[in-house]
């Protein structure tokens, strides 16, 4: 009786970790998305784009939010890793940029991760240059 109960518990836990596992594996930890593979859903301007998250920013949210965005705009502000397209979009580059950017025109693609309200600036993550 005693081998009974203790091969039912193994069989229990074995079963919960195989569930737990298959959970973290399946769910929690996925693979960062490639930007660079993939196509753009939207191209637009960084003007436009800005004046469409200030008319309405849970219609642009369900527009841009999660999908990989080309916009295109002047570079008015830029670091090492970010560039800033019109004093509107801020683009979080994956690799550190090489050349200097300022005062030109530039088409950036990567995934928008919505409107910051304190900065008020639309976001983009895991940006490149577009050719």
């Amino acid at each position: 009786m005693k081998r009974k109960k203790t091969a039912t518990v193994i069989v229990v836990l074995l079963v919960l970790a195989s569930a737990g596992s298959y959970f973290y594996y399946g769910f929690l930890f996925k693979e960062a998305r490639n930007i660079e593979s993939e196509r753009p859903t939207v191209s637009t301007s960084a003007t436009n784009l800005m004046n469409e998250y200030n008319s309405n920013q849970e219609k642009s949210d369900s527009l841009y939010l999660n999908k990989t965005i080309e916009v295109t705009g002047k570079v008015t502000k830029e670091t090492d890793s970010v560039v800033v397209l019109d004093n509107t979009v801020f683009c979080l580059f994956i690799q550190k940029k090489r050349n200097k950017l300022l005062n030109s025109q530039l088409s950036v693609k990567g995934k928008c991760i919505g409107y910051d309200e304190l900065f008020q600036e639309v976001k983009l993550d895991q940006c490149i240059i577009n050719k």
